[in-house]
């Protein structure tokens, strides 16, 4: 009886699994491999920032996961996954209505033999009040575009005002200092430049005026402290205000507060602080959970009361040495890789492997004017630290290893040389 493997998210580590699984499994008759997520279509969420400042336009760059699914052997299922029934070994999907009301496809049940749960996670707000409400968050592909119309539309309106007001700006606070934060304000300093060649006459870095606000000492915590030396002469190099250990305790209509009362005015407030795992990880029949709703893991990344379900990426509390595996796209690369030798180990009904994170380094993408980071983090020859061209072009290559993993190397090839052509046509940002 062929084994049923369903995978829950096609992200980056869930569409990579689902494409190793459908090679390996599925093409051979070995297990029927089934891909489920809410949306047809995948963005690399590495990528959310540029698609929110408009670098990048999501219907051009998104993937169908149908189109991946036909040539790389496994079946895509559309459907937001709401419950879990370990007994049965069935998950529930909602039902898919249109905008008329109209049923589309009723609320289903999916078996599985073994169930992998890839579901990322969303930003933190920590409970604060008024920040769902009032600020903008960068989790989902929907989210970024919502940010990407409201900028233009600031924009606009601003390069309106400054034909009668020289010193009228947009205040865009961002909250959280760490990858995303840093990335969006450096391409909203870019975007506010592009502009300029498309018919906003009074564009310029003066008319953003953004502020990148960071609860603890540093940007950056999670690399090492030069790269946060770095970023943030870069950015304020940039004129972007850079406040550390400033720390927002309430969220208001058109502006933020710190810990000491202070008013952060905001046209656009955004919030990029923390990790948690969505939601609906609460509903998963009564898996243990970490305090941040990430579910607990075995070092085979099984969770610890089901020996059927497995996790990977953003949502999974890996243990290791010290901490648990952090929240990045090269550990859902990695985790992707091992875990598909691990469901065959499991069909063959042997002794699964422990997961060993490698860290080869983290980067970051200030736009088209530098990046910085580190490479081969973790390994016995220490570290190198990259900046410059040479970093931005490790930053993009990264993109196009995931291409590569989902789609083969000559596909993943001509993918980027296709984008590569694209770009050179196209408008330098998204101007609608």
């Amino acid at each position: 009886m062929t084994a049923e493997i369903v995978i829950v998210g096609g992200g980056a580590g869930g569409l990579e699994l689902a494409t190793k699984l459908g090679r390996r499994m599925g093409r051979r008759g070995e297990a029927r491999i089934t891909l489920v997520d809410r949306s047809p279509t995948h963005i690399w969420k590495p990528l959310l920032h540029e698609v929110a400042s408009g670098a990048m336009d999501s219907s051009v760059d998104q993937i169908s996961y149908r189109a991946v699914a036909r040539h790389r052997g496994f079946h895509f299922v559309l459907g937001e996954f709401t419950g879990l029934d370990r007994e049965a070994q069935t998950i529930t999907l909602n039902a898919i209505i249109d905008g008329n009301g109209q049923t589309i496809l009723p609320e289903r049940q999916l078996s599985y033999d073994y169930l992998v749960l890839a579901i990322g996670s969303i930003t933190n707000d920590f409970g604060i009040p008024g920040v769902r409400r009032q600020c903008q968050f960068l989790d989902s592909p929907e989210q970024a575009q919502h940010f990407h119309q409201n900028f233009l539309n600031t924009l606009m309106r601003v390069n309106s005002q400054r034909r009668t007001d020289p010193d009228a700006c947009a205040r865009i606070p961002i909250v959280g200092g760490g990858a995303t934060g840093v990335e969006l304000a450096a391409e909203l300093v870019h975007a506010s430049e592009t502009v300029h060649e498309y018919g906003f006459s009074q564009a310029d870095r003066s008319m953003l005026k953004i502020t990148l606000l960071e609860a603890g000492p540093r940007l950056l915590p999670a690399l090492p402290e030069r790269i946060s030396r770095d970023t943030l002469r870069e950015l304020k190099e940039l004129g972007v205000d850079v406040r550390l250990e400033a720390r927002i305790t309430e969220a208001r209509a058109d502006a933020l507060v710190d810990q000491d009362g202070h008013e952060i005015p905001g046209d656009i407030m955004v919030w990029a602080a923390g990790v948690q795992g969505p939601t609906l990880m609460e509903h998963l029949d009564g898996l243990s959970l970490q305090p941040n709703r990430m579910l607990k893991v075995a070092a085979t990344l099984q969770s610890v009361d089901d020996p059927h379900i497995f996790a990977l990426g953003d949502c999974a509390a890996c243990p290791q040495e010290q901490g648990f595996v952090p929240p990045r796209a090269q550990s859902a690369h990695q985790m992707a890789d091992h875990l598909a030798g691990n469901l065959r180990r499991a069909m063959q009904g042997r002794e699964l492997k422990a997961f060993q994170y490698q860290d080869y380094g983290s980067l970051v993408n200030l736009s088209q004017y530098s990046a910085v980071g580190t490479l081969m983090g973790g390994t016995s020859r220490g570290s190198l630290r990259v900046e410059g061209r040479l970093a931005r072009l490790v930053y993009i290559s990264l993109y196009r290893m995931h291409q590569i993993a989902v789609f083969g190397w000559f596909r993943g090839l001509l993918m980027a040389l296709t984008d590569r052509l694209h770009r050179a046509f196209k408008p330098k940002m998204k101007l609608h």
